[in-house]
């Protein structure tokens, strides 16, 4: 890690190791903001980006089937009725959350809606994904989108009443104990002033926003809609991502009791289909070139995130890596940290 950071693969990072219920070892390297000079430290807050996919929106989905309040099998026409005459009105939660959608994997809407007033951003913004074309038939193949999970945010909204953040918040890290792990409501900004002892990761300098983005999400297409997205918006430190991580591994292996989420749950969540690349709101290691390297088992869920995050979790050896960096920091052409990730996890599991 050490080395990484002067080599200028990332400026700063933390990596966690768990097994089983003992922190095996937690570092912290580098500089949070190379402008300002802010050391990474344990406590450094960083935009988990695409994490919030399975950390946010695919626990939130979780819980709301488990409430019956929702079937993975349900279609976009029938949840919500914008997508009613639409191609993609026969998608189910189910091929959102496994990225067989047939959806595009990424449009930059934020090109057509930072120029509206904001309070109409949300409603051009869902107009956008409701007449979204599909570019491949539902069902047919595996193609990452972070569209799909832009719906299944609003999936969550429609049927629970509470906006992903609220929901989550309430249903999963509240009960959990979990205050390190959260969204920032971009609409509250001016009203509320973050606790200044909270110290954030900075990510890119960015040409539209013309700043160096701290404390608010990365990703353009949440910034616009407020911070508060299914595909991204969370942010945590990599401590409270571990303590979640250690909190899913010890309910799916009977240890926990009493969780918010149950354990037969979470195994059909992170079990992987024969024909799919991915479980449900979970990614699997890649036959070639994982970047969790190659001592993980078959049997292991995580994910990574654009501004340079990931976690694993290998289900069968009860272990948990969080590796939290700033690669986009001051700029994501830095693509570096793609040849280092598999060599972090190789040497973290080569030591254990």
């Amino acid at each position: 890690m050490k080395t990484a950071v002067e080599e200028g693969i990332f400026p700063g990072g933390v990596l966690l190791v768990e097994r089983k219920e003992e922190i095996l070892f937690h570092g912290a390297y580098g500089k949070a903001d190379i402008f300002t000079g802010k050391d990474v430290t344990m406590n450094t807050v960083f935009d988990l980006a695409s994490l919030t996919k399975p950390l946010a929106t695919t626990l939130s989905i979780m819980k709301l089937e488990e409430q019956q309040k929702l079937s993975l099998d349900q279609t976009l026409g029938e949840i919500i009725e914008h997508f009613r005459g639409k191609d993609s009105a026969a998608i189910t939660v189910r091929h959102l959350l496994n990225h067989t959608s047939g959806l595009p994997d990424y449009k930059p809407y934020f090109e057509q809606v930072r120029s509206i007033p904001e309070q109409e951003r949300k409603r051009k913004f869902r107009e956008l994904l409701f007449n979204e074309k599909l570019v491949c038939p539902i069902g047919v193949k595996t193609l990452y989108s972070d569209i799909g999970f832009m719906i299944l945010s609003w999936i969550i909204e429609r049927v629970s009443g509470k906006r992903l953040d609220y929901f989550v918040r309430d249903e999963i890290y509240e009960p959990s104990g979990l205050q390190e792990l959260f969204f920032i409501d971009l609409d509250l900004m001016g009203k509320k002033v973050h606790n200044p002892s909270v110290q954030f990761a900075a990510t890119e300098n960015c040409p539209w926003r013309k700043k160096v983005i701290i404390g608010e999400v990365h990703d353009d297409n949440a910034f616009v809609v407020g911070g508060v997205d299914g595909h991204a918006g969370l942010f945590g430190t990599a401590r409270e991502v571990g303590r979640l991580l250690m909190m899913l591994q010890r309910r799916f292996h009977g240890h926990l009791t009493g969780w918010v989420l149950d354990s037969k749950t979470i195994r059909k969540y992170f079990e992987k289909p024969e024909r799919d690349a991915r479980a449900l709101g979970f990614d699997t290691p890649s036959t070639v070139d994982s970047s969790c390297g190659h001592y993980f088992s078959e049997r292991t869920v995580g994910h990574l995130g654009f501004t340079g995050t990931s976690f694993w979790m290998d289900l069968e050896k009860e272990i948990n890596v969080v590796f939290l960096t700033n690669r986009v920091h001051p700029s994501r052409e830095n693509i570096r940290i793609r040849a280092f990730r598999p060599i972090v996890h190789d040497m973290v599991m080569k030591n254990i």
